[in-house]
């Protein structure tokens, strides 16, 4: 036997071996010692290698889900090794073999998939500073490719899709962030071989070459689609009959968000890696898991096709009649999971209680389609063109299932009487069996006098007549011996033997029966897969769409209109989340950027809310993009192609990164891809380092946005020197968050008004953070201080620009920058003069005059 697992085990060195042995699967030597420790089961021995135990450790089969889910969790695949042989027939050990790899990118199975979660497997390939990658979710058959150019548009699709798996060339450089990700492999390179990956393709989609899908130009993103597709049938060990069409994304559909954009949004996972208090959590109302993650993945790839766009909100439109948004909830609930169940279909591993939530959501169908029926939408008729009926297939399922069957197939029990006669017959012999022991009993009784003589069964020796010894010696003469016992005797009769016999074989035919019966129901639904699918992916939709109309009506969202012309004008803007946590009303402001005003200043104290309000207007904006109603009185937005944001302080220890190079690396992916139609927002660039190096930073980071860029740019600072700005630059305003002081206490207003804020309330709000108040007294006291030598230096500075110590030495000196940015009369009349038109008598004239002006 341990020559039998030796060799299995040889064939998958890297993952834990499920070895099945009776009722048990059993791990042996490092893989026992692991599991022991990953499961905190017991490491026990069993016979001896090279004169040492053997470490094993066993789990029931029965109960393998919960721990198979553990190990995947913790980042482990497992191998599930069955017995394939019979028993009785085997010479020597049970044949066995692998029918099933469980890694983190392949799950299948309800009881180990997040149901709000896509289950990702991803392949990526590169060739210099291109990225091929391919994605795989073998629980719903969606499959998709398209190539990316550079570090961070990869990291940003890795936060984008957030893959469980990662499977990269081990001969070709990757990024750190890659490779230190957790479920990420390296492959072997001839995995990612052009010609294979493209033969594995054609072949699982039964097609010539990949022309029909639009990728013959993605070579690098074919490459990892191989890799992955081979991957999967391996783990499956099927061919994959759910993935049957192959997705490109193109890379202008979609507005881009960059990895750190889609942390400080929050939008389905907030900044301490939860799901409270995210866009994800206020949005999401529907009533399918397949549902939720289909408006995930909407949140995380907002669309730029204003077509598409404006068919949402028609939709949506057509829903908010509160009767038929209601209505149309209550027809989904039943619906379930059913993209995942067809998955399970599929790969032929789908249970009873699979196929009973597929019939209950086909039995839902004929209803939702007259709710759908009387709709004005164009795309809602689509969407019910699709979902369509299907009643053969739910008719076969409700006479196939029983109600409520058991969780498995094995134990018997799923198809319904009258369903097929010959296992009604078979059923018939073997439930029959109580009432012919009782009459079989009561004859036995009469015949031989002896009124304790019972007919009973155990699993070892069958059925047999129980009587007490004393009672044994007089017995007839067919009864024969069966078993003895302390107190008693135990027989078999001819009759009896005969009975067994029927009823034992026919309860094994009827659970073979049954079993075979079954497969064929899976068979039967299968070969409507294609349509069921399309079904399954137009009711997500409808969830989706649904649930953003319940929203839309619950919390007074309204639909914004989508225009050609760059700009985002949001009249009484909300911020989604937060006004879904406060219990107070929230302060709603307004916004207003087009080409003429392209860029706002915003000051105001700690506390204040300009962070909200950036976020909420990227929130805004990002929801518009989606199709769906936003939180706001009116909204005017422009399609963008981007949204960037530096916002937050955090640093990368494990990349030997510190929070102001994170800072400057984000700032500087800004600068160099943002465009005019990009929404930008900064948030307190240059805080990071010392006063006037971040000053220089922040004033330089603004105007290059401003006069080489023009995007759409919230630049919140808590220089006060950068409200000089609009003054030098053309679009460009301020704005302030308003606050009221009283009695060294200060009252946040949450207002949004024209001009700079008069000052930023930092020791106030110190003070709100329970600073003692003999630190807050120290501090204003220095405050004083610092202002009147910074008044005294900008005079010294205007009058003697290279300072001089009490010893007479030049010290070296930080100069302010403000006074730079105001020059002087000498300097202003020094930039007018026009030299080429002086005579020397006007020049000595000019000299003598700028003279008079410095002193």
């Amino acid at each position: 036997m341990m020559q039998q697992y030796l060799r299995i085990k040889a064939q998958h060195p890297d993952q834990l071996l499920f070895y099945r042995m009776g009722d048990f699967y059993e791990l042996f030597y490092d893989d026992a010692k692991k599991a022991a420790s990953l499961l905190d089961i017991s490491l026990t021995a069993r016979g001896k290698s090279a004169g040492e135990p053997i470490p094993m450790a066993g789990i029931p089969y029965h109960a393998a889900e919960g721990y198979i889910a553990r190990i995947v969790k913790a980042g482990e695949s497992v191998v599930i090794c069955e017995q394939v042989g019979d028993p009785a027939t085997s010479k020597g050990p049970v044949a066995r073999e692998v029918v099933r790899i469980v890694t983190p990118g392949t799950l299948t199975d309800e009881a180990l998939l997040d149901e709000h979660q896509d289950n990702l497997l991803m392949g990526v390939a590169r060739q210099d500073d291109r990225y091929g990658l391919a994605m795989i979710d073998i629980s719903s058959g969606r499959f998709s490719l398209f190539e990316v150019d550079g570090d961070e548009a990869l990291l940003a699709e890795l936060e984008r899709l957030r893959p469980a798996e990662l499977l990269y060339p081990d001969d070709v450089a990757v990024p750190e962030p890659l490779r230190k990700r957790p479920g990420a492999h390296a492959r072997p390179p001839w995995d990612f071989e052009p010609d294979t990956a493209e033969r594995l393709l054609c072949d699982q989609f039964n097609t010539r070459d990949l022309s029909g899908f639009g990728c013959d130009h993605l070579k690098l993103a074919i490459c990892a689609a191989g890799c992955l597709l081979q991957y999967a049938r391996d783990t499956q060990r099927s061919s994959l009959p759910h993935i049957r069409r192959l997705q490109v994304e193109q890379h202008d559909e979609a507005v881009v968000l960059d990895a750190a954009t889609r942390r400080n949004l929050e939008l389905d996972l907030n900044l301490s890696g939860g799901r409270n208090n995210t866009l994800a959590s206020v949005l999401d109302k529907c009533r399918t898991p397949m549902g939720s993650r289909l408006l995930r993945r909407w949140l995380h790839r907002p669309l730029r096709d204003r077509a598409i766009l404006e068919a949402r909100q028609d939709a949506i439109r057509w829903l908010m009649n509160p009767d038929c948004c209601d209505n149309i909830s209550e027809q989904l609930k039943p619906v379930g999971d059913m993209e995942r169940i067809l998955s399970r279909v599929a790969l032929r591993s789908a249970r009873p209680r699979d196929l009973e939530r597929l019939r209950n959501a086909l039995a839902s169908l004929p209803a939702l389609q007259q709710l759908l029926g009387r709709n004005d939408s164009p795309h809602i008729k689509t969407l019910a063109s699709t979902i369509s009926t299907f009643p053969e297939q739910a008719g076969l399922l409700s006479r196939a299932i029983i109600d409520a069957p058991p969780v498995v197939i094995r134990d018997g029990g799923v198809i319904a009487s009258g369903y097929d006669a010959e296992l009604d017959e078979l059923r018939s012999l073997s439930e029959n069996a109580g009432d012919f022991l009782l009459q079989l009993e009561a004859r036995e009784r009469a015949r031989t006098d002896i009124s304790t003589l019972k007919v009973g069964y155990n699993r070892v020796h069958g059925y047999f007549i129980e009587v007490s010894k004393a009672q044994a010696i007089d017995m007839p003469a067919e009864y024969v011996r069966r078993q003895t016992l302390k107190n008693a005797e135990r027989f078999i009769t001819p009759e009896l033997k005969e009975f067994e016999d029927k009823a034992l074989s026919a309860k094994s035919k009827a659970l073979a029966r049954e079993k075979q019966l079954y497969d064929e129901l899976l068979e039967l639904i299968a070969a409507q897969l294609a349509p069921l699918q399309e079904c399954a992916a137009a009711l997500s939709e409808l969830d989706v769409l649904n649930t953003l109309a319940e929203r839309a009506l619950s919390l007074d969202y309204q639909r914004p209109q989508l225009v050609d012309e760059p700009c985002i004008k949001i009249t009484q803007g909300r911020h989604p989340v937060v006004e879904a946590v406060l219990d107070a009303p929230f302060v709603a402001n307004d916004l207003m950027l087009d080409t003429e005003r392209h860029m706002l200043v915003i000051t105001g104290p700690n506390m204040g809310g300009k962070s909200t309000y950036m976020r909420q207007a990227a929130l805004i904006t990002l929801l518009a993009h989606i199709g769906s109603y936003v939180p706001a009185e009116a909204a005017t937005i422009g399609i963008v192609d981007r949204i960037f944001t530096r916002m937050g302080s955090s640093d990368d220890l494990a990349g030997g990164r510190s929070t102001f190079m994170v800072e400057m690396t984000e700032t500087a992916n800004i600068l160099h891809n943002a465009t005019a139609r990009s929404l930008v927002l900064m948030d307190e660039v240059g805080r990071g380092t010392s006063t006037f190096d971040g000053l220089s930073l922040a004033w330089s980071c603004a105007e290059f946005l401003a006069r080489e860029v023009k995007a759409f740019t919230l630049f919140a600072t808590h220089y006060f020197e950068l409200t000089s700005l609009p003054e030098r630059e053309s679009g460009v305003a301020n704005v302030h968050l308003t606050a009221v002081e009283h009695n060294d206490h200060i009252v946040f207003m949450h207002e949004v008004q024209e001009g700079p804020a008069s000052q930023s309330y930092g020791l106030q709000v110190a003070q709100l953070a329970g600073i003692p108040s003999g630190v807050i007294r120290s501090a204003r006291d220095k405050l004083i201080v610092l202002e009147q030598d910074s008044r005294d230096q900008g005079e010294k500075v205007s009058r003697n620009p290279e300072p001089v110590s009490a010893k007479g030495k030049e010290e070296p000196m930080q100069t302010d920058l403000f006074v730079s940015y105001q020059p002087s009369a000498a300097e202003r009349q020094l930039r007018d003069l026009d030299p080429d038109n002086l005579t020397p008598r006007q020049a000595l004239d000019q000299l003598y005059a700028l003279k008079a002006l410095l002193s």
